[in-house]
């Protein structure tokens, strides 16, 4: 095989809590009643425009979850194996991983960006600024032939971002003509006067805006180190696109480790109250009371001695840094399930005196099938509310706990890494601000879509909270 699969801890979670979402998706399709909340969410702008830029995150950390190691040669009929893992999108950017310059440079610059001594063909040597070796190199004149051919490019990504949005308008107009058995003039006249139900007019315009910006920068990063280059000349365009996967990751596993303990334990204190509630309630208090920077630092420490001394159970680097990471999401879930667990045994104290609870007993349902038919049901909304607004926050501890030095592997690209190396640039002169510029972009686009994704599926799903504004169910006859 031209290649041998691998399949690092965090891999096989994401793919099975992407299973688990995908067979949530058909549990909800088949009840009306659980689909009812997910269409009024798809029914806001602002969430369907925050799910629009997630999709978009959520493509890349995807295609970065899919390892493998390449064959770089045959041997007794054996194909031999290279030691790097790399992965799908390592692939589809291999141009922007390969291409190194020796130090730091600025965004879509032609040169360094320090002074070096340079040899002239005469024998004598000058100070001044080399010539990079990737970016721009193509130019004869970098001073004349620099801005005409960045506008160019930006052109060029601009019309093949057109055309991409244009087809897929056209293939979403022709699924929802064909959906509703009209035709697509009627379809897309109906989406740009805002008048579906699903506000795919929305959808459309963020989409448009995120091809506008995203098609130049892979057209101008096919000459030039867009986001310019870090200490050891990686490109930090192609750092930034890799932490998605880092930050998605801790957002997600944490949440997937977290859920089991504070449902279970939750919903079992509100219900069974007594010594039951009293032990449970002690053990979350007393986990509390642990700061969470320490805990996770003396976990680490142990992680890191484990890996000391089973140093052979880790063939490649990034093995052991996945593990680090998958340490990393299952302690920051043993430290974050407490305050889900307080407010699921407040709703399952609540419930538990409902007169179907109640009539349940009478006829002599078992205390757990109780738990599992009726009470766990009805908090889901409290769990889906929790889970999309603590995602959030969990990308940004990534952040601070990589600045303290507790984080992910060093190795391994991530958000906090670059916040932490642009800690020390920052204070050159000149000063070098485009690593901490990057990872703050990037982050915070992130974040914003998660919030207002959060925002979306909290007023869907929170029965206390009406809508504002009714929003029309119908597309307007033309």
């Amino acid at each position: 095989m031209p290649f041998k699969l691998v399949i690092l801890w965090t891999d096989a979670l994401v793919f099975v809590l992407l299973a688990a979402v995908a067979l949530f998706a058909l549990h909800v399709r088949r009840h009306d009643h659980l689909a009812a909340p997910w269409r009024k969410v798809a029914r806001s702008p602002s969430g369907m425009a925050a799910a629009t830029v997630l999709a978009f995150f959520v493509a890349i950390g995807l295609a970065d979850s899919l390892h493998y190691r390449p064959a770089i040669a045959v041997k007794d009929g054996k194909a031999v194996y290279a030691v790097e893992v790399l992965s799908v999108f390592d692939k589809l950017a291999e141009r922007l991983r390969t291409r190194k310059a020796t130090t730091y440079s600025a965004p879509l610059a032609t040169h360094r960006y320090t002074k070096e001594s340079i040899e002239l063909p005469d024998g004598r040597q000058v100070r001044d600024y080399p010539r990079l070796k990737h970016g721009g190199s193509h130019l004869r004149d970098p001073v004349a032939d620099w801005a005409p051919d960045v506008a160019r490019r930006c052109l060029y990504g601009i019309a093949a971002g057109s055309v991409i949005w244009f087809v897929l308008a056209t293939l979403l107009c022709a699924g929802l003509a064909r959906g509703g058995a009209t035709d697509t003039d009627t379809v897309w006249r109906a989406i740009w006067r805002g008048g579906t139900e699903v506000p795919w007019r929305t959808v459309l315009v963020t989409l448009g805006v995120l091809l506008a910006v995203g098609s130049p920068l892979v057209a101008l990063a096919a000459k030039y180190h867009v986001l310019g280059t870090d200490k050891v000349g990686q490109d930090v365009f192609y750092q930034a696109l890799k932490s998605i996967r880092t930050g998605l990751v801790i957002g997600t596993l944490t949440t997937l480790i977290m859920l089991p303990f504070a449902i279970l334990f939750g919903t079992m204190a509100g219900y069974f109250k007594g010594w039951v509630d009293d032990v449970i309630q002690y053990v979350y208090t007393t986990l509390s009371s642990i700061p969470g920077v320490l805990l996770i630092a003396a976990a680490v420490l142990v992680m890191q001695v484990y890996i000391e001394n089973h140093s052979e159970q880790f063939e490649t680097t990034i093995q052991r840094a996945d593990f680090r990471l998958f340490w990393l999401c299952f302690i920051l879930g043993i430290a974050s399930w407490t305050g889900l667990c307080r407010l699921l045994r407040g709703e399952a104290l609540k419930l538990r005196e409902s007169e179907y609870i109640q009539a349940a007993k009478a006829f002599g349902v078992s205390e757990f099938r109780i738990i599992a038919r009726h009470i766990v049901p009805n908090v889901m909304h409290v769990v889906l509310i929790s889970v999309v607004l603590n995602f959030s926050g969990l990308v940004l501890a990534e952040a601070v706990l990589a600045y303290v030095g507790v984080g992910v592997d060093p190795t391994m690209t991530s958000f906090g890494g670059m916040i932490n190396s642009a800690r020390l640039e920052m204070a050159r002169d000149p000063m070098v601000w485009w690593s901490l510029a990057a990872a703050f972009c990037f982050m915070l686009l992130m974040v914003l879509s998660a919030n207002l994704f959060a925002d979306a599926v909290r007023d869907a799903f929170d029965p206390r909270i009406r809508a504002a504004r009714p929003f029309r169910l119908a597309a307007r006859k033309p």
